[in-house]
């Protein structure tokens, strides 16, 4: 009996995982066809992510982040798919992150701003542009 329940414990808890993942929003001055080329180059090197689908007319990826170790058991079971959508606003180009996991070991969506700013200041020749906001939405 106690085994059954605990399996049924561990199991809930792995299925309602995917509801943790924050949106994480970060504004830039640029125009989403600017920005989503940033992303996509970020996107396609194959020891950092492997994109689960790509959607260029809306802007919009899912993808796994490969991490070379997992400290926990805990960072196993929490590792699930992220999510990068571009949405038009009035100042240029808001970068929505959706990341299931950001912890002591890994931060998947740091990481991953990080690198599409680098990708923006390679392409573009200059100085990374400055994000204006970088919070969870409420």
């Amino acid at each position: 009996m106690k085994t059954r329940f605990t399996v049924l414990a561990l199991l809930s808890l792995v299925l309602a995982v995917p509801m943790f993942g924050e949106t994480y929003k970060s504004s830039y001055p640029i125009p989403c066809g600017d920005l989503w080329g940033a992303v996509k180059n970020t996107l396609s090197n194959p020891q950092n992510y492997d994109v689960k689908k790509n959607d260029d007319a809306k802007m919009t990826a899912s993808y796994k982040v490969k991490h070379s170790i997992h400290v926990t058991i805990t960072e196993t079971i929490l590792q699930r798919a992220n999510k990068v959508t571009l949405v038009p606003n009035a100042t240029g180009c808001e970068m929505q992150v959706v990341s299931n996991y950001s912890g002591i070991e890994h931060d998947d969506k740091g990481d991953f701003k990080k690198r599409v700013d680098e990708s923006l200041a390679k392409e573009k020749g200059e100085q990374q542009p400055e994000p204006t906001a970088d919070e969870p939405a409420k």
